[in-house]
């Protein structure tokens, strides 16, 4: 059992929440909260096809282990932990996996639990609140450019790059070495030159014309939309597109002449890798990347919290503070 210091906010809870998984829905996620007075439930609208109801949401959690059952390691007794939300139920031979928040209960609460396995110590002088923006959000990009398979010296576009994912990709990039170009409102632009983009354009940009076709070997694309069939043009021959999401919308345009005559690989992500939560603890650890806290809010205001998280005016990741229960 865990302690919950600090729990993340992230668009997954939104999604779930509203049933944005459903194949009825074609929506962003922003629109599909505007219109969430009228949506019906669905039976598929969960991330493993069905949410299970009533269902503690809060993928993101920096913790304190306070109660351990019988055969596990008792050194992990008041450590300080970050929780790997993401579990290959059968192992990670097998691509079947369920999610913290979303499959069963999380971290909007002052106490969970969760198989030892998934428990991670950490040693930092990061806050808990900085710890908690990390595990969805970096997990999630860090699976994306190891999938991937990027390298030294490649140039990435990262699209959304001032969201939770975008930024943790940009930083992760940036790490192994490649040259990245970020899309995000203008005025975000001064804090993402900060954490390293070569290039900044805003999301008004026409992509063609600043980039010109063939000329980046990696695309990650979590915003989707309307402009995916363009996107796929600036893809070198043999390059590569990976996502994890489609907050502008899950439906888009595919020329399927882009995709075979110039051998592109579409790649998606779900199911994390093995060695991808353990990277991130090691990268905190040796001070290879930073966080981005954009707000704290009392759990009791997590209604506040999502409308402002909505609204995609800040860079980072919200974080929730509950009460804390000394009995």
């Amino acid at each position: 059992m865990v302690r919950v210091l600090a729990a993340g906010i992230n668009n997954t809870e939104i999604n779930t929440r509203l049933g944005w998984y459903s194949s009825s829905v074609s929506s962003s996620t922003q629109q599909s909260s505007q219109d969430a007075c009228q949506t019906t439930t669905t039976q598929d609208g969960g991330w493993n096809n069905k949410t299970p109801f009533p269902l503690i949401q809060g993928t993101d959690c920096c913790g304190e282990v306070v109660q351990l059952t019988q055969g596990v390691d008792q050194t992990l007794l008041g450590k300080r932990v970050l929780i790997r939300p993401c579990i290959r139920s059968y192992g990670f031979d097998s691509w079947e996996h369920v999610w913290m928040a979303s499959d069963f209960n999380g971290a909007f609460a002052q106490y969970l639990k969760i198989p030892a396995n998934e428990v991670f110590p950490i040693t930092c002088d990061w806050s808990d609140a900085e710890l908690a923006t990390i595990p969805c959000a970096y997990g999630t990009a860090e699976n994306m450019l190891e999938r991937a398979g990027l390298t030294s010296g490649e140039t990435v576009l990262v699209t959304g790059a001032s969201g939770g994912v975008g930024s943790a990709t940009l930083q992760l990039a940036k790490r192994r070495g490649a040259r990245v170009i970020a899309i995000a409102s203008r005025d975000k632009h001064p804090m993402m030159a900060k954490l390293g983009a070569d290039l900044l354009l805003g999301r008004e940009a026409n992509l063609l014309a600043e980039l010109g076709e063939q000329s980046v070997d990696l695309i990650v694309d979590n915003v989707a939309g309307n402009g995916f069939a363009t996107r796929i043009k600036l893809l070198k021959r043999g390059a590569r597109l990976v996502s994890s999401g489609a907050i502008s919308g899950p439906i888009v345009d595919l020329d399927m002449r882009d995709l075979y005559l110039k051998d592109l690989r579409l790649i998606g992500t779900t199911a994390w890798d093995e060695a991808v939560f353990p990277n991130l603890v090691n990268y905190i650890e040796q001070g290879e990347i930073i966080p981005l806290l954009a707000k704290t809010f009392p759990l009791c205001e997590i209604v506040e919290a999502q409308k402002e998280f909505l609204m995609k005016k800040h860079v980072g990741n919200f974080v929730l503070i509950p009460p804390r229960d000394e009995a």
